[in-house]
């Protein structure tokens, strides 16, 4: 079997655009006709840039290859051009062809991922989501009242989604995120932090884990001044409570709280995520699978944590190949602990593939399909082009006031 042609896509997220502003997926096929779908997970660089990087690392290092080779192509994509260090643009579009592979060899033996990566562990899937607005866009007008900025709004969204089944939520409270992270938290988001879990605690009572994410943007005082005001809550994770740019600072933070801290959404390969597990800067690891190098890779992460009685939960805001991806390494990981999803995996987020992602009462059920399980659908995608230049995740190029004006 050997790999014979890459096809790239980039597709304009529908709104409410949960999950970003558009997706990169790409597609590997075999001389032998067997195809794999995968997707990148790389925001620092315009997608048409990502593509052609995919293009570049294919032709150097796939074309030709067996796709059951993943140790290989990783050595040799780690250290292309004399590198051999975490890169998260390399790593992100290596990831997206690494799961194309897997997909290829999943499907060539007939099996979901999970079978071949130790064999499924979890018959089901406990899952999270973010509470979104009800309605617009996922970017409302922070001057008019919503779920991102009004307790009581977001009271009655969670009352909601936990009627719904969920049994876990995640908000993130504390003001937008910006490039001079981290930062002092002023009073004011203080309180409206702890307003926030007042009253969706008082909404759902203990029917749901509360998750609080803050996106790194506190120094460690002021995340060590957060995590003591949030504390009576009893949250499930305090969410990368600094910028993950210094394990050992958020190390501090973790032996501050008694709040688990949860990170590494924007970490890439083993090595970064070693950091953490030996300053214990978090004990709940949260790898994206179209970032962190892969399916192996993420295998790696988990056996590693499991170590250090650390658990996973796969971290989801790109695409649905990636979120089909994390049910893959969440389904074979005997220390998974939750699985974020895009609502209930279904709607505008879901329009560009062929295939579901089966979603019950909170749970999300794990695919026998061979492969990841989905497929890319090429007539929706040539219907939903990405015309815009902003990446796919921007963050606030000013200082902040409170709720998110600028100086």
């Amino acid at each position: 079997m050997r790999l014979e042609k890459l096809e790239t896509f980039i597709v304009g997220n529908p709104p409410p655009r949960h999950g970003g502003r558009y997706f990169i997926f790409l597609r590997l096929t075999t001389a032998c006709g067997i195809t794999g779908v995968g997707e990148i997970y790389n925001a620092t660089f315009g997608p048409q840039v990502c593509c052609a990087m995919a293009q570049d690392m294919f032709a150097r290092q796939f074309e030709g290859a067996d796709p059951h080779h993943i140790e290989l192509l990783f050595r040799k994509a780690y250290s292309a051009g004399f590198t051999q260090r975490p890169d998260v643009s390399v790593m992100g579009v290596f990831s997206g062809l690494e799961l194309a592979c897997w997909d290829i060899v999943g499907k060539a033996a007939d099996k979901p991922v999970y079978e071949l990566l130790g064999g499924r562990v979890h018959d089901k899937l406990r899952s999270y989501s973010y509470i979104y607005p009800t309605s617009g866009d996922v970017y409302p007008d922070p001057s008019l009242p919503n779920a991102y900025n009004d307790p009581h709004i977001a009271a009655q969204v969670a009352l909601d989604m936990v009627n719904q089944g969920f049994t876990a939520l995640k908000f993130d409270p504390a003001g937008p995120y910006t490039i001079f992270d981290g930062h002092q938290p002023r009073l004011e988001d203080i309180s409206l932090s702890v307003a926030f879990c007042r009253e969706i605690r008082a909404a759902v009572g203990d029917r749901a884990d509360l998750l609080l994410g803050t996106h790194g943007q506190f120094t460690v005082s002021g995340a060590k001044r957060m995590a003591r005001a949030l504390e009576p809550f009893d949250p499930l994770w305090f969410e990368e409570p600094v910028p993950p740019d210094s394990p050992a600072d958020m190390a501090s933070v973790a032996a501050f709280t008694s709040i688990p801290v949860a990170a590494g959404e924007r970490l890439c390969t083993k090595y970064e995520f070693a950091r953490l597990l030996e300053t214990g800067a978090a004990s709940i690891l949260q790898m994206n699978l179209g970032r962190v190098g892969g399916l192996l890779e993420a295998k790696k992460i988990a056996g590693m944590a499991e170590t250090r009685q650390v658990q996973i939960a796969p971290h989801l805001y790109c695409g649905p190949i990636v979120a089909a991806a994390n049910i893959q390494i969440a389904t074979c990981s005997p220390n998974f602990l939750i699985l974020e999803s895009i609502g209930t995996f279904d709607g505008p987020y879901m329009s560009a593939v062929k295939g579901t992602i089966e979603w019950d009462n909170g749970y999300v059920i794990p695919s026998k399909a061979p492969g990841l399980g989905l497929e890319l659908d090429d007539a929706a995608i040539a219907n939903m082009p990405y015309t815009d230049t902003e990446l796919h995740l921007t963050m606030d190029q000013f200082h902040v006031t409170p709720r998110g004006g600028i100086q």
